[in-house]
């Protein structure tokens, strides 16, 4: 029994992630053979106050605010 977990930042519609979940189906039984009755899929929608890139949140990177390169753990300090 094929398990799929989503994770998306922000957030999708009910149409979006039924569209998700019925070409994720589709591509199991495609392509592995699957009983698409079997396919169980999770859509997690993770907030964007909730998840961090680059030293920052993901809110505040889109938001505009700069990150400072001692907070971003990818940011070459060695200019």
């Amino acid at each position: 029994m094929p398990f799929v977990s989503i994770r998306i930042s922000g957030t999708a519609t009910k149409d979006q992630k039924s569209a998700i979940v019925a070409d994720v189906t589709e591509s199991l039984v495609t392509r592995l053979g699957k009983n698409p009755a079997a396919v169980q899929i999770v859509i997690e929608e993770v907030s964007l106050e909730n998840y961090g890139a680059g030293g920052q949140l993901i809110a505040d990177r889109d938001a505009g605010a700069p990150a400072s390169p001692r907070e971003d753990a990818h940011a070459d300090l060695s200019q």
